[in-house]
């Protein structure tokens, strides 16, 4: 995400930061830069126009020119102002009210908000340790309610539905069945509509003003761009909605939707989808954002997904094997699988700073999947024991793998360059830790008798 507008701004941030002094001459052109590539990633002309103004205001109003690192102060600058009109911190629905906590999701035909209802009630039951249910109010699109009940039986979410019946009652019995079974928040799935379709615009407001919802997400396509902003713009006036879900912002290299909307609507945008599946959705972090969009990674988020993949337990038994140096082919699947639960290496290489930029041509994520193959394609003892691996076995591996008799090799070579490379890094540790019998401060061993014999 925010891939052309990063690339956009990257050459001209880097003029600003080489060069040790400024004149306004060549800050003017620099936010022309900047101004040129917000329009291309098709942000708003608005929000645009009053972005640079205020960074050109701060720029100048704060002796930047004269100060010893100017083109840092700049980007620091933009940075802040990414993250003003981006909402300033992150927000989240609340519930914390009355239970239960009704969150009514609405947007245009095919924005993807009955999946997005589903990966909601997947992050509020699996990391808000709440208790949700869906209710299936899409009385409109063919299979939409079946599109929700598999949604909710994969990620063990019940959903109250009445079949084609009249929206608004089914909302209001949803809300019933909600209260009567213990569920502490309600998501109601509504139909797409077009913001122009004026009746099923009216359904909307009879369905709000039936069960008074606590939030009301509008759910947006953040591939269709500055055009998103258009729709949620329409759809505030009527709705008044509480907060902006961006569906789809994997696909959206260009960020408009993102940028714009809070600015247009001065709603926050809430969550964002992150990719196909279910747990593929993430609170939108402003501050993390700008920093994606000017290259200096998001190092917050990578620990966040890490601690959700990782072990604790697993992750010290994994230290001591590699402090021990049996580090083995067990060891290896296990990471590989850590990682791919993470997420794709070109998405986590997006939150290291100075990683980013690295040839996605680079990275193919294909080769993983081969090298998981001929792992899993292993006996237990082999992975144990990598020595026992001749060449009657590689040929076996190679055969129930699908892959060859060379890409087993690659494996097992890859395999000793990362036990080498553990190697080093034990003996790296070991070197830093203070051993038995020695002053920490001093690097020296105590002898108790050499000790004594000085004294005398």
């Amino acid at each position: 995400m925010f891939t052309q507008l990063t690339d956009s701004l990257e050459s001209t941030l880097k003029n600003l930061r080489g060069q040790g002094k400024l004149s306004e001459d060549n800050v003017a052109e620099a936010l022309r830069e900047v101004r040129r590539s917000f329009l291309e990633a098709d942000v708003n002309f608005a929000v645009t126009r009053d972005f640079v103004k205020s960074v050109k205001e701060k720029v100048l109003g704060q002796d930047v020119l004269l100060s010893v690192t100017p083109g840092q102060q700049i980007v620091k600058i933009i940075h802040d102002e990414l993250v003003e009109i981006m909402g300033g911190t992150a927000k989240e629905p609340r519930l914390d009210g009355r239970a239960p906590v009704g969150i009514m999701m609405c947007g245009l035909q095919g924005s993807g908000k009955t999946t997005f209802a589903g990966k909601l009630a997947l992050f509020l039951r699996s990391k808000r340790k709440k208790n949700p249910l869906l209710v299936a109010a899409d009385v409109y699109r063919p299979a939409a309610i079946k599109q929700l009940q598999v949604l909710g039986k994969s990620i063990q979410v019940p959903v109250y539905d009445e079949g084609q019946g009249n929206p608004v009652d089914i909302i209001k019995h949803g809300y019933e069945y909600a209260k009567a079974h213990g569920h502490d928040v309600v998501i109601y799935d509504t139909a797409g509509r077009l913001q122009v379709d004026e009746e099923l615009m009216r359904e909307l407001e009879l369905a709000r003003d039936a069960v008074h919802p606590d939030e009301i997400l509008f759910v947006a396509d953040a591939m269709i761009g500055q055009e998103a902003v258009n729709v949620a713009e329409t759809f505030y006036k009527r709705l008044n909605f509480t907060g902006v879900c961006l569906s789809k912002m994997d696909g959206d290299t260009r960020g408009g939707a993102a940028l714009s909307i809070r600015k247009i609507t001065g709603k926050p945008v809430v969550f964002i989808g992150t990719g196909e599946k279910l747990h593929e959705i993430d609170v939108f972090h402003p501050e993390r954002m700008a920093s994606r969009i000017l290259g200096m990674g998001d190092v917050v988020s990578l620990v966040e997904k890490a601690q959700l993949a990782i072990d604790e337990k697993d992750a010290k038994n994994l230290t001591k094997r590699i402090m021990n140096n049996q580090f083995d082919l067990e060891d290896f699947l296990s990471q590989l699988r850590t990682i791919k639960k993470m997420g794709a290496i070109k998405d986590l290489l997006g939150l290291i700073p100075g990683l980013n930029k690295i040839p996605l041509g680079d990275i193919n994520e294909k080769d993983m999947v081969h090298v998981e193959a001929a792992l899993s394609s292993m006996t237990p003892r082999e992975r144990k024991n990598p020595r026992l691996i001749d060449g009657s076995r590689r040929k076996r591996i190679a055969a129930g793998s699908g892959t060859s008799v060379q890409k087993v090799n690659q494996v097992l070579q890859q395999y000793e360059q990362m036990k080498d490379m553990m190697k080093k890094m034990s003996g790296m540790m070991h070197k830093g830790m203070p051993q038995a019998g020695v002053n920490p401060g001093q690097g020296e061993k105590f002898h108790p008798k050499k000790d004594k014999k000085k004294k005398r």
